[in-house]
């Protein structure tokens, strides 16, 4: 058996990796190939590609990166095409995906989409390009079956990886323990992003929101967790450049689900991080800049107020969002503050994301696999 996949971003090679390791348990003599990342890889995954060939941030990025993306996907289907896989999974990536799933399944090889676009938040018309390119659809959260039953197209909540991994019970105190921090520290984590592009547009601001709040909170302590050398160079630039060196703050490198864990309140930037946040049961503050072009087509083209995975999941703003100009240091470290200085709104935000995760659990490799396997006939 052959099983093509294609994944961009690291949190598709880390689905595609989980989906792997549950199908290997179905089928051991199984081959997969395609474009994917280490994690994939590390399961026996055979890269064509790797997942960052993917990888654009925003629409001027991505037109940059057009003739490149074109060309990979022009060899990705010559070899598809010439050695037909059992079926053909793309995961995430949809602007690239779809495409490929489209071609495809013209040629007759079976194809699914794992992770469901933002439909229900913006371009919903992109629903019958998705079931022109998928048999399947494995959905990430609960309330998007229904929208594509409307479209008579098949799918499958299979519920949140991230979920299953992160456990219910908080973690606070083994994270203050690992980081070794005082039990009665107050603590804020800072994540700008795990891009450059987006550390370079967040760094100053939130370095300048450290700096407030460290004048009004002296105490508190900031921890700023950074996977690379380059974020990490950009943010130590942010603070020498606004005199902040001496103020209480404490780069990691990588250690994020710990910093999260470990704090008050985390001030984060949109993305999968903010589930994260959710999920490690941390009220938080959600911040994020994008360009003006990119930002000006988001806005044209979103239909919810919510910009933020907790909040979607929610359908309310259980937390703040400061989005673009909104995001100035004066409005988040107020925003920090009010959490900081209130206990019952902290436990209350507390509660709910504890629902959220049990909803969110499902055994997410497992299902997946169980629907790949039907569209295989040997479910």
């Amino acid at each position: 058996m052959r099983i093509a996949i294609v994944a961009g971003e690291p949190s598709g090679d880390l689905l595609a990796a989980h989906l792997i390791r549950a199908l290997r348990e179905r089928f051991p003599t199984a081959t997969f190939v395609g474009i994917g990342g280490p994690r994939m890889q590390a399961e026996g995954f055979e890269a064509w590609w790797p997942c960052e060939t993917l990888s654009v941030m925003g629409y001027v990025d991505a037109i940059k990166r057009l003739p490149e993306l074109l060309r990979v996907r022009r060899g990705l289907l010559r070899r598809l095409k010439a050695c037909p896989p059992d079926v053909f999974i793309g995961v995430d990536a949809p602007d690239f995906n779809l495409g490929v799933e489209t071609r495809l399944r013209r040629a007759g090889i079976r194809t699914m989409h794992y992770v469901s676009p933002s439909i229900w938040a913006w371009r919903g018309g992109r629903v019958h390009k998705i079931g022109r390119a998928a048999e399947h659809i494995l959905c990430l959260f609960p309330f998007e079956p229904e929208i594509y039953a409307r479209h008579g197209i098949p799918a499958s909540f299979v519920g949140h990886p991230l979920a299953d991994v992160f456990p219910v019970e908080s973690q606070t105190v083994s994270a203050r323990e690992t980081l070794q921090i005082e039990e009665d520290a107050q603590v804020v984590a800072i994540l700008p992003g795990s891009r450059e592009g987006e550390v370079g547009r967040l760094a100053a601001t939130y370095v300048e929101t450290i700096k407030q709040l460290a004048e009004q909170r002296p105490g508190v302590q900031f921890l700023v967790p950074l996977i690379t050398r380059q974020t990490r160079s950009l943010f130590e630039q942010a603070l020498y450049l606004a005199g902040a060196q001496n103020l209480p703050v404490r780069l990691l490198f990588g250690h994020a689900h710990e910093a999260m864990a470990a704090a008050d309140v985390v001030l984060v930037a949109s993305g999968t991080a903010t589930l994260e946040a959710a999920l490690l049961k941390r009220p938080m503050v959600i911040a994020y800049k994008v360009g003006k072009l990119t930002y000006r087509m988001a806005k044209w083209l979103t239909y919810l107020p919510w910009v933020g995975l907790p909040n979607i999941l929610a359908r309310e703003f259980l937390v703040p969002e400061l989005i673009q100009q909104d995001a100035t240091p004066e409005k988040l470290s107020a925003a920090l503050i009010k959490w900081l200085d209130d206990k019952d709104a902290r436990e209350q935000v507390v509660a709910r994301f504890e629902q959220m995760h049990l909803s969110l659990r499902q055994n997410n490799a497992e299902k997946a696999a169980d629907a790949v396997a039907a569209i295989l006939g040997q479910a």
